[in-house]
C-alpha cells in the first residue's frame, strides 16, 4: 500500500490517513487521532522536530539496539478498529495500532501491507479523475500549512 497522506475532514473533525493499493484502484481510509495524523503528515513532509517525537524515539531506539523495522502490516478490522503489526528485522512481530504502525513505517521507510480481507471490507474504489487527484494534492498542501501553524500547546488537554 502507498500512504497517500492525511486529510482532516472539517465537518466531522475527523483525521483520516489514506492508504492506496500500489497496483489497484482501491483506497483504505482509516480514521485516526489528530496527533497521529500530525505525526504521519509531518514525516511525509520531511519536517524534522527539534527534539524526537514518540515515533522518532521508537525508530531511534530500534537503531540503537541494532534492529530495524522491515514491514508494517494492517492485519484485521474488528468492529471498526484497524489492527496492525510491526515486523522487525529479526522476525519479531509486535501488535500495534494502525496509526502508530503507519507513522513508524513512514519514518523507517518500510512497506505498509494490508490484508486482502481488510481491503475488501474497508476499501473504496477511487476514480481515475485528474480533478480528484488535484483536490487530494490541494488537501495535502492545506494540511501541511495547518501543521506549520500548530504548536505543542494546541494539544494540551
Amino acid at each position: 500500500m502507498d500512504v497517500l497522506g492525511v486529510r482532516a475532514r472539517i465537518p466531522d473533525s475527523e483525521v483520516v490517513v489514506i492508504l492506496a493499493e500500489a497496483d489497484g484502484a482501491r483506497v483504505v481510509p482509516i480514521v485516526i487521532g489528530p496527533r497521529e495524523g500530525a505525526a504521519i503528515a509531518s514525516a511525509q513532509a520531511g519536517l524534522v522536530p527539534p527534539r524526537p517525537q514518540t515515533h522518532d524515539l521508537f525508530v531511534n531506539t530500534l537503531t540503537a539496539l541494532g534492529r530495524s523495522l522491515t514491514v508494517v502490516r494492517i492485519v484485521d478490522l474488528v468492529e471498526g478498529t484497524f489492527h496492525a503489526e510491526i515486523v522487525l528485522d529479526n522476525d519479531v512481530v509486535v501488535d500495534s495500532r494502525a496509526s502508530d504502525a503507519i507513522a513508524l513505517a513512514v519514518r523507517a521507510g518500510c512497506d505498509v501491507l494490508c490484508a486482502e480481507h481488510v481491503v475488501e471490507a474497508a476499501g473504496v474504489l477511487i476514480e481515475e479523475d485528474e480533478e480528484a487527484e488535484r483536490d487530494e494534492e490541494e488537501a495535502v498542501e492545506e494540511f501541511k500549512t495547518f501543521l506549520e501553524g500548530i504548536s505543542p500547546e494546541d494539544f494540551r488537554d
